[in-house]
């Protein structure tokens, strides 16, 4: 007997020692385990762990209220299948003839399932002697969740390069401009020898001043300044114009592909996460881009050209001079990865101090009604704190790391201070060449230092090129058509077949199946939670279907535009938003060009505009920040109104009659009973009364279809309708005896 490490991640080691035990006593000789699965609920959805092994010849299985281990050898019958739905994952062992068995648990432990059923039909097919197929559904899952995030690296500031390609003609100039200025500025000190060696050191042996050379050199030293201005003056306007168009593109273009991406990117992201990408990081790479990429290029030059009139006026004195390149340069590489990991740890921490910000003052009313402010500020100094803790590290390394470049270069300049007094005294060079040499050398050092210190913005930059790329890389999970269908009149037929959805691991939707007529009304029903709003989110293509495909007129709406496909839509959402500005903005968000007569018509139409007027502007009434200028029903007939304008051939109502109370109900329906005449119209609606009047009521449950009928038709079956409606009446009895009580007593 053999036992071995399982392939879901999990050590037998770590299994619980009863099964161990008895799972060891249970297994034949020659049978080895290759891997193991512990569920958590029994049956009747009760907490209680079952113990599920593979082994090389057969299923095993242990129920918490069992005493004996449950087996079922492979043969070429036995399937096992599995599937999911609203938190809750099933495994079923099945044959031909019946289901054997069934285990259930919750989600955390579907991934483990998932893999579980591959190490199943591997083994399975081993035992049996079937060639193993390429890839199963389960196994290509589990290989798709595992992901690397790769350390940033500045490697990536060269991808920067796409957004400077229409600038190229400038950034030569600009290179140019920066190569004849810092020769310009490397005049000064050359003129400095013969000005010490023709002037003033004869001056001092007796030789009087010749004042035309005088006149000259310092005529020559002021040309040169003035011209090292002017070129300083130009390369830093153009350049520093070209980083800040090369910033704006890459906010631009940043911005643009998010506006591209599914609402699945946008589930798993914080606003503020998003907002400090595309503001604070692509505001860094300009300010690098701008200025300390200039005087990195600048630097390098004045070091190079520098080192080459040090070598033209003496070479010994040069190879001196650059003896703490090589420190340097190990020290730059010493800290250069501790720095880049520091500074992506604190774009992390900050991008939790924006989410909290992004948190809490839009929901600042949610917070004070919560009496939770002590609360919120303890979060935000948590994440402040954090912030601190991460920057002290990164601040330790490089307070150490910039004093001792400035030491190497200070002892570099007393090395040459001495060789060249000792060159001095042996007459290898004259007095005029030391003070230049000197000169240089101070500009040399003064450069190096400034180089060295350029790690830390470029170290910055990159982990800011990095965060952003990371967007830049992302691919929409709802890709445009490479080759696009185009519609000229849409009649609004929509063909709903076999379709599925999972949401990560769970199953939402799934064999979904309908037929919506042009014109016609639909009513989806169900419980919370059994996929209404899913089913409207795959219609208006937020998210794309994992199995089937959803029809337009006949045109599978994957093969559309999305822009073209979305626009034929009008979509009233449960929760409305508005943006900051005017009421007549939001109405017209959809059709921005609207004149003041469309969009009163549509807030007519809305049962809206009798509220405008009363307000201080009327229609140029600002509505605040998401709409809080304004009451929950006030919001949501703004949305319907700007649904409306647009006037879709499809409309899709989701809850949008619940935020408002029932006599405004009431009016709103009479108008939408109206406007969806020869429009086709998907509704959802937890009031059933308010779809009484719809062509068809499709009932969904678990993410299936359950029922398809009329209002009266689905009350005579007795079955989910019916039950729904019962339930309603009910509850809303309950209300309606709790407030006569009230009345009766007195209460207000």
């Amino acid at each position: 007997m053999k036992i071995q490490t399982n392939d879901i991640g999990h050590a037998l080691d770590d299994l619980p020692a009863p099964w161990h035990a008895s799972l060891v006593d249970r297994l034949a000789d020659g049978e080895t385990v290759v891997s193991w699965l512990i569920v958590d609920l029994d049956t009747h959805l009760n907490f209680a762990p079952t113990v599920l092994v593979i082994t090389n010849v057969q299923v095993l299985g242990l129920g918490a209220s069992q005493t004996e281990w449950q087996t079922w050898p492979y043969r070429s019958d036995l399937e096992l299948r599995h599937h999911d739905h609203a938190g809750i994952g099933t495994l079923e062992l099945h044959d031909n003839a019946a289901r054997l068995a069934v285990w259930r648990y919750t989600l955390g432990h579907n991934a483990a399932a998932l893999q579980w059923v591959a190490s199943f039909e591997r083994q399975r097919n081993l035992a049996l002697g079937v060639a193993p197929p390429v890839l199963r559904e389960a196994e290509a899952h589990a290989a798709s969740t595992t992901h690397t995030d790769s350390p940033p690296s500045t490697w990536a500031l060269l991808r920067l390069w796409r957004f400077a390609k229409p600038y190229r003609l400038l950034l030569l100039t600009g290179f140019l401009l920066t190569l004849a200025s810092t020769a310009a500025a490397l005049v000064a000190p050359y003129l400095t020898m013969p000005l010490m060696d023709k002037v003033l050191i004869p001056f001092q042996n007796g030789v009087p001043i010749d004042w035309n050379l005088v006149h000259l050199y310092l005529g020559a030293l002021l040309a040169s300044s003035l011209l090292a201005w002017v070129l300083g003056w130009a390369r830093t306007y153009i350049l520093a114009w070209v980083s800040e168009r090369i910033g704006a593109d890459l906010r631009t273009t940043t911005y643009e592909h998010l506006q591209k991406l599914s609402l699945q990117y946008y589930g798993g992201k914080r606003t503020g996460d998003l907002i400090a990408r595309i503001g604070s990081e692509s505001d860094r790479i300009c300010v690098f881009l701008s200025l300390h990429l200039l005087d990195f290029a600048t630097d390098v030059l004045m070091i190079v050209m520098t080192a080459a009139v040090l070598i033209s006026i003496n070479p010994w004195l040069a190879v001196v001079t650059l003896i703490p390149l090589p420190f340097i340069a190990w020290l730059i590489h010493l800290v250069r990865d501790r720095l880049r990991r520091g500074f992506e740890k604190v774009d992390r921490i900050w991008s939790e101090i924006t989410n909290v910000l992004a948190d809490t003052i839009p929901g600042i009313r949610v917070v004070k009604a919560f009496a939770q402010e002590r609360r919120e500020v303890s979060r935000f100094r948590e994440a402040n704190n954090r912030n601190l803790v991460v920057n002290d590290r990164v601040n330790r390394i490089w307070s150490l790391f910039s004093p001792t470049v400035t030491l190497l270069t200070e002892v570099g300049l007393l090395v040459v201070w001495a060789f060249g007094i000792w060159l001095v005294s042996h007459n290898d060079i004259t007095v005029g060449v030391l003070t230049a040499f000197l000169t240089y050398i101070s500009r040399f050092y003064l450069r190096l230092d400034s180089m060295s210190r350029i790690v830390s913005f470029t170290q910055k930059a990159a982990a800011g090129a990095k965060r952003i790329f990371d967007i830049l890389d992302h691919v929409s999970s709802v890709p445009e058509a490479a080759n696009p269908v185009h519609i000229e009149h849409v009649k609004g037929r929509i063909e709903l077949r076999n379709i599925g959805f999972r949401y990560g691991n769970r199953a939402v939707v799934r064999g979904i199946d309908l037929d919506i007529a042009p014109g016609e009304m639909i009513g989806l029903v169900g419980h919370s939670g059994s996929g209404k709003s899913t089913l409207v989110n795959l219609i208006c293509r937020f998210y794309d279907v994992s199995h089937g495909a959803i029809r337009l007129d006949g045109v599978d709406i994957r093969a559309l535009p999305i822009s073209e496909y979305r626009r034929n839509i009008g979509l009233v959402l449960q929760e409305p938003f508005l943006f900051f500005g005017t009421i007549a903005e939001n109405i017209a968000y959809g059709k921005p060009d609207a004149s003041r007569q469309e969009i009163i018509a549509a807030a007519r139409a809305a049962n809206a505009h009798e509220f405008i007027l009363r307000l201080p502007h009327g229609y140029d009434s600002l509505v605040g920040e998401r709409g809080q200028a304004l009451s929950g029903g006030e919001r949501q007939r703004i949305s319907i109104a700007r649904a409306l304008l647009i006037d879709p051939p499809i409309l899709i109502l989701d809850e949008a009659t619940s935020s408002v109370d029932t006599a405004t109900e009431k009016e709103i329906q009479k108008a939408l009973d109206n406007l969806v005449r020869g429009r086709t119209t998907i509704s959802i609606a937890h009031r059933l009364s308010t779809l009484r009047q719809a062509d068809r009521l499709v009932v969904l449950d678990r993410g299936e279809i359950v029922e398809v009928g009329k209002h009266d038709e689905l009350m005579a079956r007795n079955g989910h309708y019916f039950k729904l409606h019962q339930a309603q009446a009910a509850q809303q009895a309950e209300i309606s005896d709790g407030w006569d009580d009230d009345t009766e007593q007195g209460t207000p």
